[in-house]
């Protein structure tokens, strides 16, 4: 039987996140995950999670201009400076609050240069995070949501991971995005099962909640215990009209809340 993660960059933002933390313990999740904490009171968050019994997964680090559209910095090959400034802030803060992995958002950049950096930029993330024991992820985004972003495909995430060499560098295999990125996600799972950090999903068209849209969540849960995954599956979606708790039909049917 899956285990559940809420992603609360999604998931209960009408709550402070030490609210949202509660909420997602009531609703039967297993573990939380989030998006950028960094001006949240690390006690409060710290206190909730103790309260909540609950493990936090993961965190992102800064996006950069996100009113420019940015989304990351980490391949953006004149911005390493400041992308090492975000790697070490994610790191001092998932050690502060205990948190297991760092999504390094690459941003939008391409070619051989780009790539040079995000390697780059991946192998020091790895060297922060080892003495913490927190792992380094990567996300393939689709185009769709997030056009020009460098990383698009698990293929180009398994290059990158094998070149950098750090047994904690790990992929972000999250189902929306790769079923429009890739399709295939039972095949897909199990040709990358090696390298994954971590798995979420939601809906696809719509990233909204897992019971709906053009993939059967029911097959996908049941081959992900088949192939040996038992960390909780992270529930990154928008809940229709922001309302996470009318949303959570899903979390009962799939055997868990």
């Amino acid at each position: 039987m899956p285990r559940f993660s809420a992603n609360l960059g999604l998931l209960w933002q009408e709550l402070p996140l030490p609210d949202a933390i509660a909420a997602a313990k009531q609703a039967g999740f297993a573990a939380v995950e989030c998006h950028w904490p960094y001006e949240e009171d690390a006690a409060a968050v710290k206190r909730a999670l103790a309260d909540a019994g609950l493990p936090l997964l993961g965190l992102n680090t800064l996006r950069g201009d996100a009113a420019a559209g940015e989304v990351g910095l980490a391949a953006v090959p004149d911005r390493s400076d400041e992308a090492r400034r975000h790697i070490d802030q994610a790191v001092a803060c998932a050690a502060e609050l205990g948190c297991a992995a760092i999504h390094v958002m690459a941003g939008k950049a391409t070619g051989a240069e780009a790539h040079a950096a995000f390697a780059a930029s991946l192998a020091y993330a790895a060297e922060q995070a080892a003495p913490h024991s927190i792992a380094i992820l990567i996300e393939p985004l689709n185009g769709y949501d997030f056009p020009g972003y460098f990383l698009t495909s698990t293929a180009q995430a398994r290059a990158l991971i094998e070149e950098v060499g750090a047994p904690d560098v790990k992929l972000m295999y999250d189902c929306y995005h790769l079923q429009l990125l890739e399709g295939d996600l039972s095949n897909g799972l199990q040709r990358n099962m090696d390298i994954i950090g971590h798995i979420q999903f939601a809906a696809v068209p719509d990233r909204g909640a897992p019971d709906h849209g053009e993939v059967d969540y029911g097959h996908v849960f049941a081959r992900i215990d088949e192939l040996g995954y038992s960390a909780p599956l992270g529930a990154e979606y928008k809940p229709a009209g922001g309302d996470t708790a009318a949303s959570l039909a899903w979390l009962r049917r799939f055997g868990q809340g």
